[in-house]
């Protein structure tokens, strides 16, 4: 399974990766990317995703699917249960797909996919946010030394056509809030879209993902203030602090660097609509970051199971569309 490494170096140069030679050599055709997925998914005992049997009769001509099971009397392929079910983009497209993925630190724009893969924009695009809405972060609560800071994603109010303004205000207004915390210890990040930046709201975040007894590090927001059960220190942003010898949140602003690069270089705009998924997307990656490049697919590959996006809730509501 994926192995982790604490060693350290300058651009992860520690970690191995897979050139792209390597990685259609990997995959030369979809019999070796199906049984890729399958060899991760079930290993040397597949089972019936829709009842749990290993009463599983494998069928030597794969068709019309690679297994039948017997309880069920259904046959089933490895697409059953899991993002690429109802499917038509082949395993050997998804595989690479996931490649591209996991290796683009920016993020991987759906025009983009759509030429490397030779799939319509719309297929990549969905493609896109079912990685997303599969692969986010699933960190534990943190224990150590904890950095929580908070941000607003979206364009700028001047930039916007007239009818878009709010006409409200400065600064935050008319763009999404979203609020990360960082754990130094692992490195780990875990970060969410929220409603407002009042008290109840982000000590409620910092509640559900630090243990008690935690170091918590934050600006000098007042919303931070009264945080019981935690060693709280701040640094003073409003009067030009940004260190106080380990009180900082240098670490979370360096997340949220990665991430508007990637909003104005990569995607240019991240809708309201599909904002949560973008955010998950990004610690999801951060937090495999110390992985070889093929532990990385691995994890993705796994973690596909038992999650669907169906296309007709992505794209229901305002501002649904390729975004």
């Amino acid at each position: 399974m994926c192995k982790e490494t604490s060693r350290k170096a300058p651009g992860k140069s520690y970690r191995k990766g897979i050139s792209l030679i390597e990685l259609f050599e990997m995959f030369p055709d979809e019999a070796t990317a199906e049984r890729w997925f399958e060899d991760w998914r079930w290993g040397d005992k597949v089972e019936c995703p829709r009842c749990g049997s290993d009463k599983i009769t494998h069928r030597k001509s794969r068709k019309p699917q690679p297994f039948w099971c017997k309880p069920c009397r259904k046959y089933f392929s490895v697409r059953i249960g899991t993002q690429f079910e109802n499917s038509r983009i082949p395993l050997r497209k998804w595989a690479i797909g996931i490649y591209l993925y996991t290796t683009s630190l920016k993020g991987v724009s759906s025009m983009k996919l759509h030429r490397d893969l030779g799939i319509t924009q719309t297929s990549a695009w969905y493609m896109l946010h079912r990685l997303r809405e599969a692969a986010g972060d699933d960190t534990d609560q943190f224990n150590g030394t904890v950095e929580v800071d908070e941000t607003y994603v979206g364009g700028l109010e001047k930039n916007k056509h007239a009818d878009k303004k709010l006409n409200a205000g400065r600064g935050g207004t008319g763009k999404s809030t979203v609020i990360g915390m960082k754990e130094r210890e692992s490195n780990q990040v875990t970060a969410k879209v929220i409603e407002n930046t009042k008290r109840p709201t982000l000590h409620g975040f910092i509640e559900d993902n630090a243990s008690h007894g935690a170091t918590v590090y934050t600006d000098d927001f007042k919303s931070y203030e009264k945080l019981d059960g935690y060693e709280h220190g701040t640094v003073r942003h409003s009067v030009g602090e940004y260190v106080d010898e380990q009180i900082h949140i240098n670490g979370m602003e360096s997340f949220w660097a990665v991430l508007k690069r990637a909003h104005k270089g990569t995607y240019h705009r991240m809708s309201k609509k599909h904002l949560h998924r973008y955010i998950k997307e990004f610690a999801g990656r951060h937090n495999l970051r110390e992985l070889d490049t093929i532990n990385q697919m691995v994890k993705i590959a796994t973690t596909v199971v038992d999650s669907r996006l169906r296309y007709d809730d992505l794209i229901s509501g305002v501002d649904g569309r390729f975004h």
